[in-house]
């Protein structure tokens, strides 16, 4: 049975792109059928994995509010085992358009109805706010990992975050629930780096990842070149860590594991 997690937050810049693009990519290599949705109009998914948002013919946008038939809006193999649901800048006229439109909070989930079995993960890459598009997301997933970057501004707005969560499982899916929340940024040199991490521990004690991403250059670097942090620099930091919540995630999920995973090495 497939599972869909979706990746939101509404601060910007707290790696959740980063995450969802080498979650997605760390989850194909293990043997995992996957699809990457991005439903974010700035499309940095897309062009994270290499593809030139400004060249695409179909997207997202077309299989929410153009009632095309998603078959016709998917890349498939992106990386092998691994389709992409693309964006682009059509998308942010969506949200206009969808305030009238019948079930308007389910259009993605009815969207990914007719192919959601061919995957054994879906991971969703929602725009950084509580608009209709990250609504649509949080409806058609059943777990949600929040990433908060360890800084202390990125604090705020999580309850706000929990909330709209909470009302979303109450009116609209109540399967859903937090299924992990991955601290990201991560700047071992800072007191304050340090406390934050403790601070969100105490609010999430069962639900926190073991894994914390670092701030490195090089992660930084690898969506300007199309590329996963494993592809770009396999041996990095940032590379291990991935790999390691990729992990995380497959034994949340209880997913069988497989030989062929992507394999960070040392620095």
């Amino acid at each position: 049975m497939h599972r869909i997690l979706a990746l939101a937050n509404q601060k910007g810049g707290v790696g959740k792109t980063t995450t969802a693009v080498n979650l997605s990519v760390f989850l194909a290599s293990s043997g995992h059928r996957t699809l990457l949705v991005d439903i974010d109009p700035q499309a940095n998914a897309t062009s994270s994995l290499g593809v030139d948002k400004l060249r695409l013919e179909r997207t997202v946008y077309d299989a929410l509010a153009g009632d095309l038939s998603i078959h016709h809006c998917l890349l498939r193999e992106v990386r092998p085992g691994l389709d992409l649901l693309p964006s682009n800048g059509m998308l942010a006229g969506a949200e206009v358009e969808l305030v009238s439109a019948a079930r308007r909070e389910f259009r993605l989930r009815s969207a990914l109805e007719p192919i959601a079995d061919e995957y054994a993960v879906i991971v969703i890459d929602c725009p950084p706010s509580l608009g209709l598009l990250t609504v649509n997301a949080l409806a058609a997933a059943r777990e949600v990992i929040i990433p908060i970057q360890c800084e202390y501004l990125a604090l705020e707005g999580l309850v706000q975050l929990v909330n709209t969560i909470d009302l979303i499982k109450r009116r609209l899916n109540p399967p859903l629930d937090v299924f992990g929340v991955l601290m990201t940024m991560f700047d071992a040199r800072t007191r304050l780096a340090v406390q934050v991490v403790e601070e969100v521990r105490r609010f999430f004690p069962r639900r926190m990842f073991r894994t914390i991403i670092p701030r490195t250059v090089r992660l930084a670097e690898a969506p300007s070149y199309g590329k996963a942090i494993f592809e770009y620099d396999p041996s990095s930091r940032a590379a291990r860590a991935y790999a390691e919540l990729g992990t995380e995630v497959v034994e949340r999920l209880n997913l069988p594991t497989t030989a062929g995973a992507v394999a960070a090495g040392s620095d």
